[in-house]
C-alpha cells in the first residue's frame, strides 16, 4: 500500500488470477453441487499495522486485526472512528477517493492484497462489498442486476441464468421475485433491494463479504431478514459487518472490534466485549455513556 503517487501503477498491473482462486474448489461444481454446497470456503483476512489517510487526515491508526474464516466479525464505534474506512481498505475501495491512501499490509490468507501484480478487479471479485444504502442498478431488471458482475467476469449463456437463480436463493429472495425477474430492481422494497445487492455480491462467488451498515436504512422486519441471511451466509463466507447498532452486533457477530478515533481499542468474542470488556472506554461505549 502506498500514497497516491504509486497507486495507479498497481491498478494497471496485469490480473493475477492464480493468487485469488477459490481455496477449496479444484474445478467448477455442477449446478446440483452448487445448490447443495455448504463447505467452508471463507479465507482469513489479516491487517498488519494498517494506517489509512484522506490527504493529511489520519483516519485509521496502526490497526492489527484478524478476521477468522466463516465467522462474522462486527466493527463498532461512534461516527467518524474509522470503521468504514477500515473495511474499504480491505477490498481497495479506499484508494478510489482522491488523495486517499493506506500503508501497512492486508493479507487474504498469505496473499498481500496490495502486492505487485495483483489487480484491483480480482481483489473485489474475491472480497465483495454490500453498502449502507441499497444500490441496485436503476436501469436494470432484477435478473440483470444479479448477472452484472457475472457478465463482467466473462460468464455467458445458460450458466448465467442458473447462477442468478442460485444467488437469489442464497439471498433469500428467489420466492419473492421469481415471477418478475424482468422487472426493474428499483421496484423492490428497501429490504428486498438490499438482499438483491447481496445476491449480486455472492453471484461472483467471493470468499469474503464486507457489509458497511447494511441495515441502517431498513425497517425492523427487513433488518431481521438480513440478519438471518448473514447467519446463513457465514458457513460459506468470511463476513465483516460495520454497524452502529450494538444490539445487532450482539445478535449476529461471533467477534467484535471496538474502534475509537481511528484506533482499535479492543477486540474479542462478542459476549465478552458486551458483558466483560477489558478496556474502560469499551465499557462506556457499549453501555451508552458516549457515542
Amino acid at each position: 500500500m502506498n500514497p497516491p503517487s504509486s497507486t495507479s501503477s498497481k491498478e494497471s498491473a496485469p490480473v493475477s488470477t492464480q493468487r485469488f482462486r477459490r481455496k477449496t474448489a479444484t474445478e467448477e461444481p455442477s449446478p446440483r453441487d452448487r445448490d447443495a454446497r455448504s463447505e467452508a470456503t471463507g479465507r482469513t483476512v489479516r491487517l498488519d499495522d494498517l494506517h489509512a489517510y484522506y490527504g493529511e487526515q489520519h483516519a485509521v491508526k496502526g490497526v492489527d486485526l484478524e478476521f477468522a474464516p466463516n465467522r462474522v466479525t462486527a466493527i463498532i464505534g461512534p461516527s467518524g472512528c474509522g470503521k468504514s474506512t477500515l473495511v474499504r481498505c480491505i477490498n481497495r475501495m479506499h484508494e478510489e477517493i482522491p488523495g486517499a491512501y493506506a500503508t501497512g499490509r492486508i493479507s487474504l490468507d498469505d496473499t498481500d492484497v496490495y502486492g505487485d501484480g495483483v489487480d484491483v478487479v480480482s481483489v473485489r471479485r474475491v472480497i465483495g462489498m454490500v453498502f449502507q444504502k441499497p444500490n441496485p442498478f436503476p436501469t436494470m431488471s432484477i435478473a440483470d442486476n444479479v448477472a452484472a458482475g457475472l457478465k463482467l467476469s466473462g460468464v455467458r449463456g445458460a450458466d448465467v441464468k442458473e447462477r442468478v437463480e442460485r444467488s437469489l436463493r442464497g439471498a433469500g429472495l428467489w420466492d419473492e421475485v421469481k415471477d418478475r425477474l424482468d422487472r426493474p430492481g428499483m421496484g423492490l422494497s428497501g429490504g428486498q433491494q438490499q438482499r438483491l445487492c447481496i445476491a449480486r455480491t455472492i453471484a461472483v462467488e467471493p470468499e469474503v463479504i464486507l457489509m458497511d451498515e447494511p441495515c441502517s436504512a431498513l425497517d425492523p422486519v427487513a433488518t431481521l431478514r438480513v440478519e438471518e441471511l448473514i447467519e446463513e451466509l457465514k458457513s460459506r463466507y468470511t463476513i465483516v459487518i460495520v454497524t452502529h447498532n450494538m444490539q445487532q452486533a450482539g445478535r449476529v457477530a461471533d467477534s467484535t472490534a471496538f474502534m475509537l478515533s481511528g484506533d482499535l481499542v479492543e477486540f474479542g468474542p462478542t459476549q465478552q466485549i458486551f458483558t466483560n470488556p477489558g478496556d474502560e472506554r469499551t465499557e462506556q461505549y457499549v453501555t451508552g455513556k458516549f457515542g
